[in-house]
C-alpha cells in the first residue's frame, strides 16, 4: 500500500511517516520506481509510534519501546522503566504547570482590569530577579 494509504488507516499524516522513516523507525520497500510500499506490519508499527508519541514518548523513548515489542526475549521489567521514567517527568510537568497556573490566576486576580494603567500583572512580569515558578 502506498503512503496515503498507511496516512489514512494510521492517522499519521505523510510528512510524518515520511520523516519516521528518515530517522530509521520505519523502512518501507521501495518498487522499481522508488514508491515507497507498506505491508500490514509498517502499519501497525506506525500506529504503535502514533500512540506511543500521542503519550508523549520522545522519538527515542519510542525507539526503545519498538525495539523491545520487537524482541520476544524483552522483559516487560526494562518496557515498564521506560513508561515510569516518562510517567515521572509528566508529573512533574503537571507540578510545574499547576504552579504557573497558580501565579497566573493570582495576578489575574489581582489586576483591576480597568482603565487605569497600574497592571500587577506587568509589573510582576518587568520585574528583575523574579524567576517563573
Amino acid at each position: 500500500m502506498n503512503i496515503g494509504d498507511v496516512a489514512e488507516r494510521t492517522g499519521l499524516p505523510a510528512k510524518t511517516i515520511r520523516y519516521y522513516e528518515e530517522i530509521g523507525l520505519v523502512h518501507p520497500l521501495r518498487g522499481t520506481n522508488d514508491y515507497r510500499s507498506f505491508t500490514d506490519a509498517h502499519v501497525h508499527k506506525l500506529a504503535f509510534l502514533g500512540r506511543a508519541r500521542g503519550l508523549g514518548f520522545s522519538i527515542e523513548e519510542c525507539r526503545a519501546l519498538l525495539a523491545l515489542y520487537e524482541d520476544r526475549g524483552r522483559a516487560s521489567a526494562d518496557v515498564k522503566r521506560i513508561a515510569k521514567t516518562h510517567l515521572a517527568e509528566i508529573e512533574e510537568k503537571m507540578k510545574e504547570l499547576s504552579a504557573m497556573r497558580d501565579t497566573l490566576a493570582d495576578l489575574v486576580e489581582k489586576c483591576a482590569g480597568d482603565h487605569r494603567p497600574d497592571c500587577p500583572i506587568l509589573k510582576d512580569l518587568s520585574e528583575v530577579g523574579q524567576d517563573a515558578p
